[in-house]
Formats: C-alpha cells, structure tokens, sequence
C-alpha cells in the first residue's frame, strides 16, 4: 500500500473526493436531540455577547479549534499554512495530523513545523498515536512537541482505523500506561483524542486518573474512518473491506460522548465529529463542552488560502453567537449553564447510562 506519505495523501484525496459520503450513512452526531429553551426575553443587545473561552489554561477568541488533519505529504505543507495563517489571525487553537511522518522522514518536517513559522504565537497542538507512543515512548512524544514548538499535546486513539488500515497495528496494550508516564514527564499538557468513534465515561476516568489534561471526543456523526480507510482496502484486501463494512456504523455519536465525558472532574472536554455549525457548537457547549474542534469542513478552505478558512470560522461563530443571544447567554459560561431539553435516543442513553453508573457506586 505504500508507505506512510502516500497514506498521508490519501486521506487527503479521499476526504476531499468523498465529500458528505465520507459521513456516518446511519448514526448522526445526536446533537439533533439537543433542544435549547428559547429565551423571549434575553435582554441582552448583540454587542454584550462574548465569544472568549479559556482552554488549557489560555483564553482564546473564540471556542473553535482547528483540529489536526494533515501532515507528513507533500500536499499538506499548504493546507497546513493556511490553517496556521487563520489561526493565527482569529486567535483560536490549531492541531496539526499524526507526526509520525515527520519523525520518521526529516524530510517531511516542514510540512507540520510550517504552522509555527507562520503562526508564532498560536497556541500549537502536536499529535501522535497512542500505538506509536506505546512503541517508541516519552523521548518521540518529546520529538513530536519539538518539531513545531507545540504549546501541547495530543494522542490520537484509533483503533478500529488501525484494524481495518492495510499497514495497521493489531495490538494496543501498554497505551494508557505510556500516556501515563507521558504526562508525569512531557512540559507541556498532554489531550487525548479519539477520531471518530467517541469516548466513554470509563476511558474519560482512566485517562484523568492518568494526568491527561483535556479530552477530545471525536464522536460518531461526522467523518467516518472505517469507511475511509475501506476505500483503500477496496479491492486489495477483501477481509478488511467486510470488517469496514460491518463496523461502518461504529461508535458512540458525539453528543452522547459529551455526556459521558463532562461526568468526569478535572478535564477540559473538546467537542468534535460532525460539528458543522454553530447551532450544533451551541448545543455541544450546554450540554458539557468547553470547546468545539472542527477539520473536514475546513479542508476545502484550506486548499483555497487562509481568508476562506477564516470566512467558514467566522460564519460559525455567527452562528453561535445568534444561539447564545436566543438563550439569554452573554458569555460562554452562560451558554454552558443554560437549560435544554434531551429527546429519543439521547435520553434513553443518558438514562440507562446514569442507571449504571448509580448502581456501580453501591
């Protein structure tokens, strides 16, 4: 299949080529079972309403942070730098794509440390595999951090991607132990993410007990890594492409990840997979977020040149702000305070969730 820069262009090709396709068929992120109250009366005007929220410990302009997409492939170093021009510009926080590439091939470096040459005062976020890190340990991670002088970093958890990747690994044990030490030893916060398939109350706890500092969710609903990665088994390995077909519907949807994880204290929590908007920001917030991530639907911008990703963001936070002003919410604090209501399968799952968890305390 090629080595890791032609798997890098790939994702590329096929996220851009597939478009919606490239979405969850069935499963949405839920978010659509958020329903927020409507205030009549907010008595706020437009221009008292503040966007500004902290994340690690910074304050940005915004909630928004570009997830980490891409890396390690020619075609990457100006996707990379337009994202980086706009982060820098909005002063929101950006990710870069696995840098195992990097890493691997120093030739390749310039396609992720661009981002710090543009952006020199964007807070910066660094990613690796929980596989790779469980491979190579703290010294890696260390190199990772280096390579764009990242302000924190992130482990990526993909297991199901992995199973289903031609070059994929088949094992994952020592993970939580390396991210563990990983964070008793890196000088930055260490986020783990996942991308795609949502995080559990249960892993949330074991990943704070571990001194992970914020959680991603990556929920099911938006890009869908199964179906992806299939594409470039089709054909070539039969038994995989049953396995993504089967498991196409995997995952738990983004705003049921929300609730699991916002039960765990000490983490900030990161809302992605599938948030499109800024309705589905607003909801995303009330019901536990701190943050909302985005990467798909700045990837087309990102080819165009940076002012287009800084339309799409903006367009977003024009939206959030009109569902703040319609639940009275003048600030970010307010909107992660104001009332909603959980409908169909978002409740069942809230429900039978909160159930468990009381009987396990008994």
């Amino acid at each position: 299949m090629g080595g890791i820069e032609e798997r890098k262009r790939d994702h590329i090709s096929l996220c851009l080529d597939l478009g919606d396709e490239a979405d969850f068929s069935e499963k949405t992120t839920w978010l659509e079972h958020v329903e927020l109250i409507h205030n009549a009366l907010p008595e706020l005007s437009w221009d008292e309403i503040s966007l500004e929220a902290r994340l690690l410990g910074r304050k940005f302009s915004y909630p928004i942070l570009i997830e980490g997409m891409t890396g390690g492939a020619r075609e990457a170093y100006e996707i990379n730098r337009n994202l980086a021009e706009a982060a820098e510009k909005l002063n929101i926080p950006m990710g870069v794509g696995s840098q195992r590439a990097g890493i691997e091939n120093p030739a390749l470096a310039e396609t992720y440390d661009i981002v710090r040459k543009i952006a020199p005062r964007c807070f910066l976020i660094g990613n690796l595999s929980g596989v790779e890190l469980a491979k190579h340990g703290v010294g890696y991670a260390e190199r990772a951090v280096e390579m764009i002088e990242a302000d924190a970093l992130a482990i990526h958890l993909n297991v199901l991607q992995e199973i289903i990747q031609p070059e994929g690994s088949r094992s994952f044990k020592g993970i939580l132990r390396a991210i563990e030490l990983l964070c008793e030893k890196l000088d930055v916060p260490v986020i783990v993410k996942e991308v795609g398939f949502g995080v559990s109350r249960e892993v949330a706890e074991r990943l704070a007990k571990a001194g992970v500092k914020a959680v991603d969710v990556a929920g099911a609903g938006g890009t869908n890594w199964a179906k992806i990665e299939a594409e470039r088994v089709k054909g070539l390995n039969a038994a995989k492409a049953l396995i993504a077909e089967l498991y196409s519907e995997w995952g738990i949807p983004t705003a049921a990840s929300i609730l699991e994880v916002s039960r765990v204290r000490g983490l900030d929590l990161i809302a992605s997979g599938g948030i499109r908007n800024g309705l589905q920001a607003a909801k995303a917030m009330a019901i536990g977020a701190d943050f909302v991530g985005m990467a798909r639907p700045l990837l087309k911008p990102a080819l165009a040149g940076p002012e287009h990703v800084e339309k799409m963001i903006a367009r977003v936070a024009e939206e959030l702000r009109v569902a703040m002003l319609l639940t009275g919410s003048k600030t970010i604090s307010d909107l992660k305070r104001c009332r909603y209501v959980l409908l169909g399968p978002l409740s069942e799952w809230a429900s039978q969730r909160a159930r468990k968890a009381s009987r396990g305390r008994r």
